[in-house]
């Protein structure tokens, strides 16, 4: 694997190293997860739909007025415009990337859904070396490469912005695998467009107001003059969707935009979450599930009844990577507090979501050290599958398993953590 890392290397700073621990294998999973993570990629296509018809619903005053003001609340107002749009109203993601932990049983946790995923190259690479090792991956040793070029058939810039730089290297290697019709770019340094070109949209939109040309583009993107892919679609951005899954006054509206088997299938995968929301709630409800009254009930809950991950929702450069994310049995009751009261005084501008803790099962996996011994690892597992739409299909091109050691809390990549790919037993 050393030998195999490409020159200008994976990752900023580590060199023609792998800041992470090698292992001999795949991460093997069954054949029950293996078939809902086949389908699983449809479902997350249809569930995204939804919201987008839900959004625009809400946003037209058609239905439930409150959800479109949540959702649009501390964005800039042209950028609002711009996912109003009509040329963007069927408009999606091409990539689908969740983020699923691995539990007893087979069992599977979705505690969130990534438009604009990083891992592209490092899970095509890892696909590659193990392939050519001789296992049979998911996805198999180009379905990365081949997503991307039946989704761009045209090729796309691919431009990273310097918040999101630490996934330039991969992104690099990935673009030279795809050939010319794909280079990559700084995304503050676009200056021009090409009528109908197609730009790969790597950087967050909290971050338009440091990238001169991100406007444009949008707007380029909303008259038809561009392609901007992940469309500039805020609202889907936001990890609130998954909280108003369970959310009791959207049950109908849920029934009526998503097939009953799909609706029942995301409340079965989806930890039950929550809005933090501060608004007070009449003498007789209770927040639904957690059944107390009001949050200040839940900020001085004892820590082995706070079970719970507290994280920012979206449109803030703390909402990715694990920045916000505070976990309830595993903070001080003062600092559980002051996330808490931080969470309620940012609503509306900016909302945060909590969600169950979700337990995850303890596996054993090997890993060679430093020196090049083998040994083992008993750790807890993040899996992200890539899945690529392209007109009526949906398809898993790959699948990148984060195993991190079991005093971890947080699953994320670390000098600790393996990664490799899956396969199927």
């Amino acid at each position: 694997m050393q030998a195999a890392v490409p020159a200008t290397g994976l990752f900023p700073r580590a060199g023609h190293t792998l800041p992470w621990r090698v292992s001999p294998q795949p991460l093997v999973l069954s054949r029950k997860i293996l078939r809902r993570l086949t389908s699983l990629g449809h479902l997350l296509a249809q569930f995204q739909d939804a919201s987008q018809r839900i959004y625009r619903h809400s946003a037209e005053g058609a239905l439930h007025p409150w959800l479109a003001q949540m959702l649009d609340a501390g964005k800039p107002s042209w950028l609002v415009q711009v996912q109003r749009s009509q040329s963007l109203k069927n408009a999606h993601p091409l990539i689908i990337r969740p983020d699923l932990l691995l539990g007893e049983n087979d069992s599977l946790s979705l505690v969130e859904i990534d438009s604009v995923p990083g891992g592209l190259g490092i899970t095509y690479w890892l696909s590659r070396v193990y392939t050519s090792a001789g296992f049979r991956v998911l996805g198999r040793e180009h379905g990365i490469a081949d997503g991307m070029r039946i989704c761009y058939p045209r090729g796309a810039v691919i431009a990273v912005s310097d918040e999101s730089s630490d996934y330039r290297p991969e992104m690099h290697w990935l673009a030279a695998q795809l050939g010319e019709a794909f280079p990559v770019v700084r995304a503050e340094d676009i200056n021009t467009l090409a009528p109908g070109q197609t730009v790969y949209r790597f950087w967050e939109l909290f971050d338009c107001e440091n990238i001169p040309v991100a406007r444009r583009l949008c707007e380029a993107a909303a008259t038809g003059d561009c392609v901007l892919s992940p469309p500039p679609l805020p609202h889907l951005e936001e990890k609130l969707w998954l909280s108003l899954l369970h959310m009791p006054g959207l049950q109908s509206t849920l029934q009526r935009e998503l097939r009953a088997n799909h609706l029942q299938t995301l409340q079965a995968l989806v930890p039950h979450s929550w809005v933090l929301d501060p608004s007070p709630l009449p003498p007789q409800a209770a927040i639904p599930f957690l059944n107390l009254h009001d949050w200040q009930q839940v900020a001085a809950l004892g820590r082995q009844a706070r079970r719970l991950v507290l994280k920012r929702s979206g449109f803030s450069p703390l909402a990715w990577g694990s920045r916000s994310v505070v976990i309830g049995h595993d903070s001080s009751r003062d600092v559980w507090q002051s996330a808490i009261q931080s969470a309620l005084s940012n609503f509306p501008a900016q909302p945060w979501v909590m969600q169950e803790f979700c337990e995850t099962a303890i596996v054993n996996h090997p890993y060679y050290d430093p020196d090049g011994h083998l040994l083992m690892m008993r750790g807890r597992v993040r899996l992200c599958p890539y899945y690529f739409r392209h007109e009526k299909s949906t398809w898993l091109a790959g699948c990148l398993a984060t195993i991190v050691p079991e005093d971890k809390k947080k699953i994320h990549g670390m000098q600790d953590a393996i990664l490799v790919p899956c396969l199927a037993e």
